[in-house]
């Protein structure tokens, strides 16, 4: 039987250390309780570090006993978890990923360790893995960990899960492993980011930094489809409306308002932490005291930091800034009876935390930058009375679910101070409907929808690999083909140059064949059996100049010009040109532009080459081009070709199916191939009969019934015929 296997840094459980034995306690963390639900079940398991050094002694002893709760330790050493936590996790990819690069700290050492830790996970995944069996890593930490499986284990389904961020690919290419992440990222077959932002920055960093074309939001590497999605995560809703109801909390809410009465309480909870905006949060709430007064003995903020790495000099650097400011404004504000800031450095239990969440009038949550932020959907969901009222980080991930909140900028604090004053003011029937919105989404994208999202849209990420791996000319297929070849009397073969027997060149004029083509061409022309038809958009000079004295046929610039072997070029009658003194202005125009771009006059086209112009800025004029030049070419009768970083206007009579057809009239062959690689030689395969063997290079969507990767794969498939 397949199974499930969970990948986390932490595992989730608590492990003490008491007298030398070892306690385990199962953790109450919202991915445990959302994952609760596959890993322990049948023979799933969840891999992941315990959360201590545990020392080797009691490493079998506790090896054993997570084992009975479908759990396995991944033991790290000190200098482990101070390099490749502490280290690389925590001083390169936090803050890059949640744009404060200003504190990245770019040693090799962490690199070396983050390296080693991800090795570590690897042979404990490879340990309990099997054919058939499903992986799911989770977050930041184990960014190399899809890749490095996949290397070893090529068929298995891995997904990935990012929890924070996913800088823009400005921020990130300032990681100087930026290219090995991105390859580890592409080992796993559904990448999942929290928001459509975070799913766009990871694909752009990929087709930016990588030799890799991403179309919509799937990535093709080596024949597999990558696919990155969005799946916003969700909580446990019911444990928290529960909670609200539980006697524990209700005695708590009690207590709360013996102590507040006519007070109205804004609610802080967080981390410790230079992402979530605390000190600005604070300056908002001393601005708010200023412009409106009357509100001094009426309303409290109640402030909870969750000590965290204070051992670290920015952290802690951040908690004295945060006593200092919140000290002061107590100082500058406070009464004999009332002190606006209640200050928490310590954790609460989850009962005092519903009871908060219940009773206080309005959640402020304004992170600087937050993958999603689970404390704004967890004070929605503990909200039974369906009043209250959310103030929210337009910078958090949850904003962009829980639009009925106040949604505001974190950096500008007199939009926050107005924010807290609109809240406070809101009236009753508002604050409900607001609040019913907010808990309708919350109710119904909660953490099991989340998980059951997320494996439903990986199997179909391995269906859609299956149907594009049943398209690949396996070598069986080529086998079959091969004898379909040696059994034939008359063979015609329809070659396209460009990308199909050549890579594309930066400078179309260095694509000329090599010795290694020229002799692969003169031997397929050898054979007496063979007609061997060379059918590309290149000038017909260019190719009487690289390929005229070879015993082939030529045709030319799309069909414009042919030239049977051993006669002259012929021009396809009845084109005109006239249309170029219209277009080629154009065309000009955006080569002004687009540095980098170029234009090509053949014949009867005109070609606007931009594979020089900066990524991203040539897609953009392209589509500016295309849609500007329609109109012209549908009053001219000329025809729009979009190709590999090329667009070519020529006449509407001009066409690679026309001219194939053409070539072939009144002839008889009992084996055809053509292969292709752009837009254009779609025209071929479609013209052809369906028994021809019609080949495209590279996996989009086709005509062909086949595709082969790149040009070196076509090349030794051709060499295979001639060695038949």
């Amino acid at each position: 039987m397949s199974k499930t296997i969970i990948v986390s840094n932490r595992l989730p459980v608590k492990i003490t250390e008491k007298d030398g034995e070892y306690v385990l306690n199962p953790s109450e963390g919202g991915l445990a309780t959302g994952l609760g639900s596959i890993y322990r079940q049948g023979y799933n398991i969840w891999i992941g570090w315990p959360g201590v050094d545990v020392n080797e002694v009691a490493q079998g002893q506790i090896k054993q006993q997570l084992g009975t709760m479908n759990l396995m330790p991944v033991y790290l050493t000190q200098d482990e978890i101070n390099n490749y936590y502490e280290g690389f996790s925590n001083e390169v990819l936090w803050p890059v990923f949640h744009y404060m690069s200003v504190y990245a700290r770019y040693e090799q050492v962490y690199w070396d360790y983050y390296y080693q830790v991800n090795t570590k996970f690897r042979d404990a995944v490879l340990e309990v893995a099997e054919p058939g069996d499903i992986i799911w890593i989770h977050d930041y930490q184990l960014l190399l960990l899809p890749g490095m499986i996949r290397a070893a284990a090529p068929d298995v389904a891995i997904g990935y899960f990012q929890h924070i961020p996913f800088p823009s690919f400005e921020l990130f290419r300032l990681i100087p492993w930026r290219v090995e992440l991105l390859e580890g990222m592409l080992g796993a077959d559904l990448l999942g980011f929290h928001t459509f932002d975070d799913s766009h920055h990871f694909l752009n960093a990929v087709t930016r930094l990588l030799p890799l074309n991403a179309t919509a939001n799937i990535v093709t590497v080596n024949d597999r489809a990558v696919v990155a999605e969005t799946f916003p995560m969700g909580i446990d809703n019911n444990k928290f409306e529960e909670l609200s109801l539980d006697p524990e909390v209700l005695k708590q809410v009690e207590s709360l308002r013996e102590n507040f009465q006519s007070t109205h309480m804004v609610l802080s909870i967080d981390r410790l932490d230079y992402s979530k905006g605390i000190l600005q949060r604070l300056q908002a709430f001393e601005l708010f005291l200023q412009l409106y007064p009357e509100y001094i003995e009426k309303v409290v903020l109640y402030m909870i930091v969750v000590p965290s790495r204070d051992s670290v000099a920015q952290y802690k650097e951040l908690r004295d800034a945060i006593d200092m400011l919140a000290g002061g404004i107590n100082a500058r504000f406070r009464t004999l009876n009332w002190h606006p800031i209640n200050y928490f450095y310590r954790s609460f239990p989850v009962e005092t935390l519903s009871a908060l969440y219940s009773f206080s009038d309005v959640g402020l949550v304004t992170p600087m930058r937050d993958g999603m932020n689970l404390v704004s959907k967890e004070y929605v969901a503990s909200r039974k009375d369906s009043n209250g009222v959310l103030i929210l980080s337009e910078m958090a991930g949850a904003s962009k679910e829980l639009i009925d909140a106040l949604i505001v900028n974190p950096n500008n604090i007199g939009a926050i101070a107005r924010a807290i004053h609109e809240a406070l003011n809101m009236p009753e029937g508002e604050q409900r409907r607001r609040m019913k919105q907010m808990q309708q989404i919350v109710s119904k994208f909660n953490i099991s929808h989340w998980v059951k999202l997320f494996m439903a849209r990986l199997q179909e990420v391995k269906q859609l690999q299956q149907s594009m791996l049943a398209r690949r000319m396996s070598l069986e297929m080529q086998v079959h083909v091969r004898k379909d070849y040696k059994a034939a009397k008359e063979r015609v073969i329809f070659l396209d140059y460009d990308g199909t027997l050549v890579g594309f060149q930066t400078n179309i004029d260095l694509a000329s064949p090599d010795q290694d083509l020229i002799q692969l061409l003169t031997e397929l022309t050898a054979d007496p059996l063979n007609q061997v038809v060379m059918v590309s958009g290149r000038k017909y000079q260019t190719l009487e100049e690289w390929l005229g004295h070879l015993r082939l046929d030529l045709i030319a610039e799309h069909g414009a010009f042919q030239k049977k072997y051993g006669e002259e070029w012929q021009q396809l009658p009845g084109l005109t040109d006239q249309w170029k003194g219209d277009i080629a202005p154009i065309l000009e125009t955006f080569t002004d532009r687009t540095p980098g771009s170029f234009i090509e006059e053949k014949s009867f086209s005109l070609v606007w080459h931009y594979r020089k112009a900066e990524a991203g800025l040539g897609e953009l004029r392209a589509n500016e081009l295309m849609n500007t030049l329609r109109y012209f070419a549908a009053d001219k009768g000329l025809q729009l070709l979009p190709g590999d970083k090329v667009i070519e206007v020529k006449n509407v009579e001009i066409n690679k199916g026309k001219a194939t057809m053409s070539w072939l009239a009144n002839r008889h062959f009992d084996f055809t191939l053509a292969i292709g690689d752009d837009h254009t030689d779609e025209d071929i395969f479609k013209a052809l009969s369906h028994d021809a063997v019609t080949i495209k290079v590279g996996s989009q969507v086709s005509s062909a019934r086949f595709y082969l990767r790149n040009h070196r794969e076509v090349r030794a498939f051709l060499k295979s015929l001639i060695l038949v």
